[in-house]
Order: structure tokens, then sequence, then C-alpha cells
């Protein structure tokens, strides 16, 4: 397993991480072996939000609570992982969301929730899951500076922010941010998308973003990638889907020329590009995890690199 470095700093984590958004679907027994096989790959990066899992008993939050329990039945340790969380969606009592929370308030009291739902002392970071249009930057920095202070947060960072959302928070923050979650993959290449099309007037040029890859690099951000094997937002797979028969072509012929899994090859292919994202997988599944997270130890050419994109769909100028 690779490794990057978040942020400017020294803090080095596994290049694949591990998302629990779906554990609070799993028998206890079941998360303790998908933590296991998540080590054994060389995972030791997980992510989080206050707002993964319903369950029925146990109420939202359930994801946290399973890997809590999971991670003490596990044999693991606290110290195997960086453990990282979300909030700021606050849902009703149907799971709706039905507004975002940037209040100190809020960001204080679910910090509270998820150390306790985890049965940890601190997260290694915690990021603010979406922007918040009433949210003022001054309020998010007393709580991250009380979180710091208590030793309850010792990194910070965003999701799905934009760069001037991005700039409107830091520059009331004292801690860096370091961090922005990101929707990013072979079916969704927007950011890479509109620098390839620069001054042109088709619909690949629109900026949907304000630059946020380039920002991103300048500003030496993680970016941390969600739905790596998802076209659209929660469509479903493109791995084995006979809508994508190009693109699962040219992976299976990857796949076959490196003995890796079609999803290895669609890591290695966020991996490749010089911004040094952090891929986080989303599967519960022990021999899936180990089988995406090999994509960290195969390098494409820039030919092979482009060969996927082109097979996705997309042009060159």
């Amino acid at each position: 397993m690779q490794t990057i470095k978040i942020g400017a700093t020294s803090w080095e984590v596994s290049n694949v991480a591990l998302g629990i958004m779906r554990m609070g679907t799993l028998p206890v027994a079941e998360a303790v072996k998908t933590l296991q096989a998540a080590h054994e790959a060389g995972i030791n990066f997980i992510d989080s939000a206050d707002i993964y899992g319903r369950d029925p008993k146990l109420g939202r939050g359930s994801s946290e609570i399973h890997f809590g329990q999971a991670l003490k039945q596990s044999g693991l340790r606290r110290d195997d992982f960086y453990i990282q969380s979300k909030a700021g969606l606050f849902a009703d009592e149907t799971g709706r969301i039905t507004r975002y929370d940037s209040s100190k308030k809020h960001l204080l009291t679910a910090v509270d929730g998820i150390l306790e739902r985890m049965g940890i002392d601190y997260l290694d970071s915690f990021l603010i899951h979406r922007p918040d249009p009433l949210m003022e930057p001054e309020e998010v920095a007393a709580a991250f500076d009380e979180l710091q202070k208590a030793g309850k947060v010792r990194h910070f960072g965003v999701s799905n922010f934009n760069p001037q959302q991005i700039e409107l928070l830091q520059q009331a923050c004292s801690q860096r941010l370091l961090i922005d979650q990101l929707q990013f993959s072979i079916m969704h290449t927007g950011m890479i998308d509109f620098g390839l099309h620069t001054n042109m007037t088709d619909p690949a040029s629109l900026n949907h973003d304000g630059g946020l890859l380039e920002y991103a690099r300048r500003k030496q951000m993680t970016i941390q990638t969600w739905s790596p094997f998802q076209y659209g937002t929660f469509a479903g797979t493109f791995i084995d889907n006979e809508e994508f028969h190009e693109l699962n072509v040219v992976l299976k012929q990857l796949a076959d020329k490196y003995h890796v899994s079609k999803n290895a090859i669609a890591v290695a292919w966020i991996l490749k590009h010089p911004a040094k994202m952090q891929v986080l997988l989303g599967t519960m599944n022990p021999q899936h995890i180990i089988d995406s997270a090999q994509g960290s130890e195969i390098t494409l050419t820039n030919q092979e690199w482009y060969d996927i994109y082109l097979a996705a769909g997309n042009s060159l100028p």
C-alpha cells in the first residue's frame, strides 16, 4: 500500500481509505471482517460521518456504532487507523435531510456524538460535510478552536466545498484546512474536463466548481475522492455495466495486463493524477476491499490513463 501526506503536513496515510457509510447495515461480526480485511490490505484510514446509517433501534449514526463495536472485537487497536468523520447535515425523524447546520453548537454536539458512538477519545480529522449557505465562518472557527483545545480533533477540513467557500472559511480559522472531499471517478471527471477544454465553448468547457482541482493543488489540500466506481450521483457502478461497454473492455484489458481486478484499475486511474488524491472505498465486502486496494500498487502509463479517459466517452480537443 502506497502512502500520501495529508495537506502540507507530515501526516502520512494510505492512499486508499475505507468509508464506513454502509457499515450500519452489517451485523457487527461482519463489520469485524470488513475492518480486518482493510487492515490486511494496508488501509490505515477510516472515513465516516455522523449521518451515516439509520437503524430502527439504534437511530441515526448506526454506522459509527457498529464501527466502534467492531473495532473492539476485531483485535485491532485505535492507533491502527486514522479516523475521520464529518458533520453539518441535520435530518428529521424520517431520515430526510432538512437543513445544513454549521453552527458552533451543532458542530460541538456532533463531535461529542461521534466520539461516543465510535468509542474513541479523539478524531484525527473532522470535516464540514456540505457548504451551508447560512454558515458564519467565525462560528465554525470557534468550534474548531474548542474541539482542538479539548483534544477531541487534531486536524480539520471540508467536503464538497468550492474554492471561494474554502477561502471564506479559511480566513476565519486558525487551523489550516487540509482536506476537501469530492466526488471523482472515471465517470465523474468534470474537474479534468474543464481544464482540457479551456477557451472552448462545448459543454465540457463549463467551469462548474471554480477551478477546484488546480486550487487544491496550489493550496496543498488533499482531495479525497468518494464514489470511485459510480456514474452520476449514486446512479450505480460503471464496473461490469453494459451501458459502459467500451470502458469495461479497456478496464478488462488492463486488469489482465496487471493481474488485478477492474476495480483496482479504476483506483489506479485516480491515483495516477499528480494531485496525490486519496481514494475512499465504500464497499463492505472484504474481498472487494482487498481487490480494489491493489490499485494502490499499480502505476498506469500516461497512455493507459488517457485510453481509459477516452473509453469513458470523453474527448480531447
